[in-house]
């Protein structure tokens, strides 16, 4: 049995597959299986993966079922004791493997998240060190668009992973996974590493920053435009927000101080979120009427 599972999603990422894998099969360590889960790309991406690399596990979806699902299903079938998820265009250290593997094993068992420093494919720019939760309940990634100047070489306790390249416990998994899955697939894509980091917080499950394995990533490989990552991030947001159980003195102030100004921001920018505010009011005024994407895949949008 392998000590670790590495799970990736492709959608149309017949340019990105290559180098992620081969920097997978480069590692100095070996112990691993890798889970290839294609989102019904168009591109010959399976096809690519099933003539070179046929040590790869590939599960092939006819369409497009999201991340949250995407995931869920590669680690159903997943072996190892720890999980790591990886965007299609990522691509790893040398020693990445080796290094953060040899971490853990000296780490508390509280500890089911681990996150590298994953950097931006300019190598010089911090994507992410982790996932970071404000009093508003807001969440970015920390470091995200700043140089790495040193700055963020220290080993630190964060909120949780960004699942761009994440390290998850399996045990901690299991005993997080709700009836929508490990990763909540009502969110269907983005947003969903922050739900999955706050049910794991609950449980008493910690997260911790690990800078000396570093990767590269190219962001966005599967080219959602900016409009639709709003759409998705804000409606994701409300999900995300009523899941906290919050008090109501605390969700009113949280919504009066951020939420409402940008959703005014955001109605006058985005047709998606128009869209789905007049879905909502058609909702309130028409019960009977099925609400549009309650599901949460978004519908045509993605």
């Amino acid at each position: 049995m392998p000590e670790l599972s590495i799970i990736i999603l492709t959608f149309n990422s017949i340019k990105f597959i290559k180098p992620c894998l081969h920097s997978i099969f480069d590692q100095d360590y070996q112990d691993f299986e890798v889970i290839i889960v294609d989102n019904g790309s168009r591109d010959g991406t399976a096809n690519f993966v099933k003539e070179n690399y046929p040590q790869v596990s590939l599960i092939e979806n006819k369409e497009n079922l999201g991340a949250c699902k995407a995931r869920n299903q590669g680690i159903e079938i997943a072996k190892g004791e720890w999980i790591l998820t990886l965007d299609c265009d990522v691509t790893l250290e040398k020693d990445f493997l080796k290094k953060i593997m040899s971490f853990i094993k000296d780490s508390e068992e509280s500890i089911g998240m681990f996150q590298p420093k994953i950097l931006k494919d300019d190598r010089k720019t911090i994507y992410s060190c982790g996932i970071h939760l404000s009093s508003l309940r807001r969440f970015y990634d920390i470091g995200q668009g700043k140089l790495d100047n040193g700055r963020f070489n220290t080993s630190k306790y964060i909120f949780g992973a960004c699942s761009a390249a994440a390290l998850y416990k399996k045990t901690m998994l299991e005993e997080i996974k709700e009836d929508t899955g490990y990763f909540d697939e009502r969110f269907f894509f983005l947003v969903e590493d922050v739900d999955l980091a706050w049910r794991a917080q609950r449980k008493g499950w910690k997260a911790l920053f690990y800078p000396q394995a570093i990767c590269y990533h190219v962001a966005n490989g599967s080219n959602t435009s900016k409009k639709v990552r709003q759409y998705l991030c804000w409606r994701n947001r409300k999900f995300l927000l009523r899941k906290c159980n919050l008090n109501k003195f605390k969700f009113a102030t949280i919504y009066l101080v951020y939420d409402l100004p940008h959703l005014i921001f955001l109605f006058l920018i985005n047709s998606f979120v128009r869209n789905e505010i007049k879905i909502d009011l058609m909702h309130y005024f028409r019960p009977s009427k099925k609400k549009i994407n309650e599901n949460g895949n978004c519908g045509t949008y993605i």
